[in-house]
C-alpha cells in the first residue's frame, strides 16, 4: 500500500470545473500534471484557470511566490491522449455518459503502460461498468472528489467488482497523501454519500407534498432542531434541482425502483418549470442574480408568544427527549412525576389533560400533541409541534409556551407521522446501517463520509447508537404502518440491532 511518488506524472482528462479542481490538488501535492480535454483549446483555458486560482492563494498569503512558480512550471496542457503515455495516474472527469467514459479509457489503455493507475471521478455511474471493456479492468478505480475539490476533504475510493485490491489501496493512499480524507466503498448505486443522503431530501419533499409545512419551515426545523448546517430545500437550490433530481432518479433506477429511493413529483414539476435553484434565479426560494436569497427571504412559520404553563406532569420516560424535564424545571415550571404504564409512551401531560409526546412514527389514537426530535434539546433553538385532530387551541398554546420558556422558537405544523426531524434521521440511520451490513463500507467510513461529504452534525451510525436502535425501528414501524409501501420498512440490520438492544439513549 503506497501512495504515488510526488515525482510521478498525473494526468486529468476533462478540463471543466471538477477537472481543474482535481488538477490543482495533484499540482499542490508536488506532481507534474497534464491537463487534457477533447475540445480544442479548453485544456489551455483550464490551465489558465488553475493558474488564476494559484495567484489568489499567493495574494492571500497561503502560497509562497517560489512554490507558485514551481507549481506553474509543473502544469502542462496537452491536446492529445497520446501525450499521456508516461503517466502514473490518469483521472477522468468528463461528462457523465457511460459510453463516453468507456471509449476514453479504451483509448487511454492503448497508450499508457500496464502499471498506470486509472481513475474515474464519476458520481453516478457504475465503476464496474466503466471498467468493463478494459483489458486490465482491475486497475480502474473510482476516485470521487467532491466539488470544489481543492476545498472539500472527502474522496470516495470505489472498488469495482473486478477491482484489484492493490490498485484500490494505491488510490486510497494517494488521496491521503494529497491531503484528502479518503473512505473506501464498494461499487453500489450512489456510492456512500449519494446513497445514504437520499432521505434528507426525500422526506422534506414528502412532508411538503402532504402540506404539513412549507419549505422555509421544514428547513428551519432541520437546521435549528436537527442540527444540520443547511436545510434540504436551500441545499437542493444550491446543488441545482435538475442535478439533485437526476441523482435521485439514478439511484432509484439502479436499485430497480426500490420504494426507499422513489423520486418526488413536486421536484419533477419544479424542474419542468425551469425553477432550478440559484443558477436560474428561482427554485424553492427566489434568488438575486443566482447568488443568494432575494430580499425578503422566506421566513419559517413561528408561533406567537404564549403563556407559560405553571406545571406539567411527566408520565413515564421521554427517551431521547428526557432532558426536557430538566430544562422545564430550569425554566421555573413545576414538573410533577407520574409513573407510566408499562410499554406506554412517555409524555408531558399539560394542564387540562392533553398529552405532549416525542414523535415516534405513530399518530395518536386520541387528541394529543407531538413534538419533534432534536439533535440536542439543550442547544436546539427551534422545536416543531403537531397537534392531532380534536386538540383544543388552549392546549397548543400551553405546549408552545412550555417550549418557549425553555428558550425555543416553536413551529406548529400539521400532524404527520414522524414529523420532520424524527422521520428524516430514522431513515438516514436505517440506510447507513444497511450499507454497513452489506459491506458497502465500514461504520466509521459511512459516518466520516456523511460528516465531511454533506456536513451532517453526526454520522448516522453514531446518531442511531445515541437514539437507540429500538427508537429508530419504532419510528419506522409507525411510518410503515401508516404508509405500507415499503418505503419505511425497517431494514434487517436495524431490526437485528433493535432486537439485541443495541445503542444507548442520549441524555
Amino acid at each position: 500500500m503506497t501512495a504515488l511518488d510526488s515525482t510521478t506524472t498525473v494526468a486529468v482528462v476533462g478540463a471543466g470545473t471538477m477537472g481543474q479542481g482535481i488538477a490543482q490538488v495533484a499540482l499542490l501535492a508536488g506532481h507534474r500534471v497534464l491537463l487534457h480535454d477533447a475540445q480544442p483549446g479548453r485544456a489551455q483555458a483550464a490551465a489558465d484557470g488553475v493558474g488564476g486560482r494559484l495567484d489568489r492563494l499567493v495574494a492571500k498569503g497561503r502560497m509562497s511566490p517560489t512554490d507558485h512558480k514551481a507549481a506553474l512550471g509543473r502544469l502542462l496542457p496537452v491536446e492529445g491522449v497520446a501525450d499521456l503515455a508516461g503517466c502514473a495516474l490518469v483521472v477522468e472527469a468528463v461528462v457523465e455518459d457511460l459510453a463516453v467514459k468507456r471509449q476514453l479509457f479504451a483509448e487511454l489503455e492503448a497508450v499508457v503502460g500496464d502499471g498506470c493507475l486509472l481513475a474515474t471521478n464519476t458520481s453516478s455511474l457504475s465503476v464496474t461498468a466503466v471498467a468493463g471493456g478494459l483489458r486490465l479492468p482491475g486497475r480502474l478505480v473510482g476516485l470521487h472528489f467532491f466539488n470544489p475539490a481543492p476545498l472539500l476533504p472527502l474522496v470516495e475510493v470505489v472498488a469495482g467488482a473486478a477491482g484489484d485490491p492493490q490498485a484500490v489501496a494505491d488510490a486510497f493512499d494517494t488521496a491521503a497523501a494529497w491531503g484528502k480524507t479518503p473512505v473506501r466503498c464498494t461499487d453500489t448505486p450512489g456510492f456512500l454519500v449519494n446513497r445514504v443522503a437520499r432521505p434528507f431530501y426525500a422526506e422534506a419533499l414528502r412532508v411538503y407534498e402532504e402540506r404539513a409545512a412549507d419549505p422555509a419551515t421544514i428547513d428551519a426545523l432541520l437546521r435549528e432542531s436537527g442540527g444540520f448546517a443547511m436545510g434540504p430545500f436551500a441545499l437542493m437550490d444550491l446543488i441545482g434541482q435538475d442535478v439533485n433530481e437526476a441523482v435521485t432518479r439514478s439511484v432509484w433506477e439502479a436499485f430497480f425502483h426500490d420504494p426507499k429511493f422513489t423520486p418526488s413529483l413536486a421536484q419533477r414539476r419544479l424542474v419542468e418549470a425551469g425553477r432550478l435553484g440559484r443558477k436560474s434565479g428561482r427554485g424553492w426560494f427566489p434568488y438575486e442574480h443566482g447568488a443568494g436569497p432575494a430580499d425578503p427571504a422566506p421566513e419559517p412559520h413561528t408561533a406567537e408568544p404564549a403563556a407559560v404553563p405553571a406545571h406539567v406532569t411527566l408520565r413515564g420516560d421521554l427517551g431521547p427527549a428526557r432532558v426536557l424535564a430538566e430544562l422545564a424545571e430550569a425554566a421555573g415550571i413545576e414538573v410533577r412525576g407520574e409513573p407510566g404504564a408499562a410499554g406506554s409512551r412517555g409524555a408531558f401531560v399539560l394542564p387540562g389533560g392533553t398529552s405532549l409526546h416525542l414523535a415516534d412514527g405513530r399518530l395518536p389514537g386520541e387528541p394529543a400533541i407531538q413534538f419533534d426530535l432534536a439533535l440536542d434539546y439543550r442547544t436546539a433553538s427551534r422545536i416543531g409541534v403537531a397537534p392531532s385532530a380534536g386538540v383544543r387551541a388552549e392546549a397548543v398554546a400551553q405546549a408552545t409556551g412550555l417550549f418557549q420558556a425553555m428558550g425555543k422558537q416553536v413551529s406548529v405544523i400539521r400532524d404527520v407521522p414522524g414529523m420532520v426531524v424524527a422521520r428524516t434521521v430514522a431513515l438516514l440511520v436505517d440506510l447507513a446501517l444497511d450499507a454497513v451490513a452489506k459491506e458497502v463500507a465500514s461504520a466509521q467510513d459511512v459516518d466520516t463520509a456523511m460528516r465531511l461529504g454533506v456536513n451532517y452534525p453526526l454520522g448516522p451510525v453514531e446518531w442511531g447508537e445515541l437514539l437507540t436502535a429500538t427508537y429508530v425501528r419504532d419510528v419506522l414501524d409507525g411510518l410503515h404502518a401508516w404508509y405500507p409501501t415499503g418505503r419505511y420498512a425497517p431494514g434487517a440490520e436495524l431490526r437485528r440491532r433493535a432486537a439485541a438492544g443495541q445503542g444507548v439513549i442520549s441524555s
